[in-house]
């Protein structure tokens, strides 16, 4: 474990927050063919923290949070997520655990056929499926309430601005409640004042929701607004943990590149 990570507990306990790791990654490998993205990633997600992973592009952020849900599979290493170890877990228990997990995908994902009710209601239904009609109502209300976009109910995906589809697919996400939200790069392609309301966002979703979130991003004012910590990922490795701070005063020219 490195000094980094033993500081931050030691701020943690001292904060009378409830500390464990709710996903730890230990000597994690992932390869494509020839290329070896992921060589040996160790890290760990506290309970309600925000962990930002900075990466170039090609350094395996997103191939990182796909695989901490399994829709990569690991040449190696292990990936424990509350407790449970995916390698031992068989498709109906990897279901349950998915259903604790949400995934902000970069293009948003939704699905251009429905209208925003029916994107909201569809996890709904599968994962929630003891809701009355009433409560399905108003569970799409509250999370259209906390994006800010109660007008877009009955809107399809394409009337819709990137931002406020972005808005929406984090409303999808968290309308079933997860207890972890992976975003991977959640102000990619937006000008920056909607950046700033995503990132803002992303931290009320905390707050509000107590989640536990790994965001992927190269946006530095994302990181900056967001990170309770950060990670960076270089070669395939972690190659430095800390906190904000710690990275904008490095004189490392990796570093020095990315906050410069």
């Amino acid at each position: 474990m490195s000094t980094q990570t033993i500081e931050i507990q030691d701020e943690v306990k001292s904060s009378g927050q409830v500390h464990e790791a709710v996903i730890e990654i230990k000597n994690l490998k992932k390869s494509f063919a020839d290329q070896e993205v992921l060589k040996d990633v160790s890290l760990q997600l506290f309970n309600g923290e925000n962990l930002v992973v900075l990466g170039k592009s090609g350094s395996g952020k997103s191939v990182l949070i796909k695989c901490i849900v399994a829709l990569l599979s690991a040449d190696s290493g292990s990936i424990n997520v509350f407790g449970q170890d995916l390698n031992s877990l068989n498709n109906n228990e990897l279901g349950e655990l998915r259903q604790k997990i949400g995934f902000l995908f970069q293009s948003g994902a939704l699905y251009d056929s429905m209208t925003v009710k029916e994107n909201l209601e569809f996890p709904l239904r599968r994962i929630k499926s003891n809701l009355s009609e009433k409560e399905i109502v108003a569970k799409i209300e509250e999370v259209l309430e906390n994006v800010g976009l109660t007008d877009a109910l009955y809107k399809m995906p394409s009337q819709l601005s990137g931002g406020m589809r972005k808005r929406i697919s984090l409303a999808r996400t968290i309308v079933v409640d997860p207890k972890i939200m992976l975003y991977d790069e959640p102000t990619t392609g937006l000008d920056p004042v909607t950046s700033n309301e995503i990132s803002e966002l992303i931290n009320e979703v905390q707050k509000k929701y107590k989640t536990s979130s790994i965001i992927i991003t190269h946006d530095i004012n994302c990181a900056r607004q967001t990170a309770d910590r950060m990670i960076m990922l270089q070669d395939g490795v972690v190659y430095l943990e800390g906190k904000l701070k710690e990275f904008e005063t490095s004189s490392d020219p990796i570093l020095k590149s990315f906050f410069s």
